[in-house]
Order: structure tokens, then C-alpha cells, then sequence
């Protein structure tokens, strides 16, 4: 490839990319330019991507369906950051010979699994409500009391690295650990030191819940309007997973209602559209899927996917995913 090469650093949101990594090799031997914003549209995506060559998206922002892989004619490389994107479908990049590579995540497991541990403390003790009342000037004046965790039962829904962290927290804090995924087994429970349960029992006695799921079609509405009115009055639900985990419109029930309260970092649409009903929902904290953000990751991410794109433009790719499109090539 030569000095034409043109490079588009994708959903770059907090304006932190540039920062994240030495950009000079890359911008010695290419053009590369940093999107700020999403883009409304699959339309929108293919007009802007259209001249690119090579993109660099973060995680799991901009969606890559076939139909949108299809229209990107001059696409040679997808450098993703994370080992893995569920949104972005690998068998038509390898139909379409564009090469995928992956970078490392090594501690984007403790950051999620440390927010949502802030998301239950924030939600337990009203931290949002006491920071809006000292800002608008007030002090303790309308707001009620918070919880105290220990000696309560957390249920963890998706026993994996993450989730094994939170019971960890869960523990620490002098709780209860309940667990339960469709394959966990009582043994693997203990080994993280939860106790197993079934999905019915975790819902009905815990008084917080966290999930840790990956986003499947069996996982898609894990819990649903039955499984939310299960919960005690006033549980904590805390998703840092992703958001089709639960089905949205019960969720906005339950918390209008009243029934339940919530930390929620991720969302059916992200970014959260305005005017959306979460925005103005009672009893919630709400983060803007920050979960796995933190400068170490980051710092990673774009490192990583740096070197990757420099060991492609040096004809001998790193990291690759596809490998079945360098076995076409050659």
C-alpha cells in the first residue's frame, strides 16, 4: 500500500483516541482521519466510509452487518479493538477479503466488573440524589435513605470473569452470592464462592441483581416483565452487560412504578436517544456504557490496533482473525 492510504478511526465519542497512542507512524505513511460522532444510518456509514481503505472502530459502536461491508468497496482492513465484536459479521468481511484483526483486553474485565460494583453502591445509598441536592443547593432535604448491603443477597446472572469479580465484591461487602447462567453448575458456583440457584429462586430472593451475559440469541430478554415482577420491592437491578439483556419496555414499567431501582451502563440504542423514557426514569443511575473505558484499555486498544495496522501495511499482518483471507491471497 502506499502513502494514498486512507485510515478512519471510528466512534471516537470521548475524544480520547488521539491521546490513547502514537499516531506519527501511521500518519507518516497515510492519511488518518478521527470520527467523533455516530452516524445515524447505515446510508450515512457507507457514504462516509466509502473512500476508506482501512477502519478502526471501538468495540461494539458502529454496527458491520453484511449489507454495510458490501457497500465499502476499497475496505482492505478492519483493526478492531477487543478480541471480539458481535456486531460485526466476520463471515462477510472473509467473503468480501477484508482482513479483520483484534488487539488484547487485558483489563477490561476488572473495569466493567468495578462499575457496576460503583453502579450498586451509587444505586444503595442514593449517591445521584445527594449530589443533585447539594448542586441545586439544598443539603439532606428530599432524600429518603439508602441501603446498607451487608447481610443482603446479591444475585449474579452470568458467572464468567466479570461476574466472578462482582460476587467477589458481593462478598467482600458481607453479602450473599447467588448465581445462576443456563450451563453453571453448582460446583462451578462454588468455585467462585457463590451458591448456585435457579433462575426463579436468585430472582425472588435477591435484593440486587447483577448481570454478566453475553448477548445472544439466547440470552436476548433474559428478563423479561415475568422475571422483573419476581424481584423483592426496591431491588437493585445493575446491567454493565448490554442492554437487549432485558426487554427495555418492562424495565421503564417497573421503574416508574416504583418497584425497582436500577444502575444501568448500557442501553438497547447507544447513544441513548434523546427524549428516550430511561432519561427521565425514576429511581436509576445511568452511565454512558463506560464499563470497559478506563485509560489502561484504552491505552491497549489503540496501541495494539496501531501496530496492527502498520504490520498490514507492512504485508505481514498481526493479530489476524480471518485467516482464511490471507490464505485466498496468497
Amino acid at each position: 500500500m502506499t502513502s494514498l492510504v486512507k485510515i478512519a478511526v471510528l466512534d471516537d465519542w470521548q475524544g480520547i483516541a488521539r491521546a490513547s497512542a502514537d499516531w506519527r507512524a501511521l500518519e507518516a505513511r497515510a492519511t488518518v482521519e478521527f470520527f467523533h460522532t455516530p452516524f445515524v444510518s447505515e446510508d450515512e456509514a457507507a457514504a462516509r466510509l466509502a473512500p476508506f481503505d482501512i477502519l478502526l472502530p471501538m468495540r461494539e459502536r458502529t454496527a458491520f452487518p453484511a449489507t454495510l461491508i458490501a457497500r465499502l468497496a476499497r475496505l482492505r482492513l478492519i483493526a478492531m479493538t477487543g478480541p471480539r465484536a458481535g456486531s460485526l459479521d466476520l463471515a462477510a468481511c472473509t467473503r468480501a477479503g477484508v482482513l479483520v484483526c483484534n488487539t488484547g483486553s487485558d483489563a477490561s474485565g476488572a473495569a466493567t466488573a468495578e462499575l457496576a460494583l460503583a453502579l450498586l453502591l451509587a444505586a444503595a445509598r442514593l449517591v445521584p440524589a445527594g449530589d443533585a441536592a447539594i448542586r441545586a443547593g439544598r443539603f439532606q432535604e428530599g432524600i429518603g435513605l439508602g441501603r446498607t448491603l451487608a447481610g443482603m443477597t446479591l444475585g449474579v446472572i452470568g458467572l464468567g470473569r466479570i461476574g466472578a469479580r462482582m460476587a467477589g465484591y458481593g462478598r467482600a461487602l458481607g453479602m450473599r452470592v447467588l448465581a445462576w447462567s443456563a450451563n453453571l453448575t453448582p460446583e462451578r458456583a462454588a468455585a467462585a464462592g457463590a451458591e448456585y440457584a435457579t433462575k426463579e429462586a436468585l430472582l425472588a430472593e435477591s435484593d440486587a441483581i447483577s448481570l454478566h451475559l453475553v448477548l445472544s440469541a439466547r440470552t436476548r430478554g433474559v428478563l423479561g416483565a415475568a422475571d422483573l415482577a419476581r424481584l423483592k420491592p426496591g431491588a437493585i437491578v445493575v446491567n454493565t452487560a448490554r442492554g437487549p439483556l432485558i426487554e427495555e419496555a418492562a424495565l421503564v414499567a417497573a421503574l416508574r412504578e416504583g418497584r425497582i431501582r436500577a444502575g444501568l451502563d448500557v442501553f438497547d440504542t447507544e447513544p441513548l436517544p434523546p427524549g428516550h423514557p430511561l432519561r427521565s426514569a425514576p429511581n436509576t443511575v445511568l452511565t454512558p456504557h463506560l464499563g470497559f473505558g478506563t485509560e489502561a484499555i484504552f491505552r491497549q486498544f489503540y496501541g495494539e490496533a496501531v501496530e496492527n495496522i502498520l504490520a498490514f501495511l507492512d504485508g505481514a499482518p498481526i493479530r489476524v482473525v480471518n485467516s482464511e483471507v490471507l490464505a485466498k491471497a496468497g
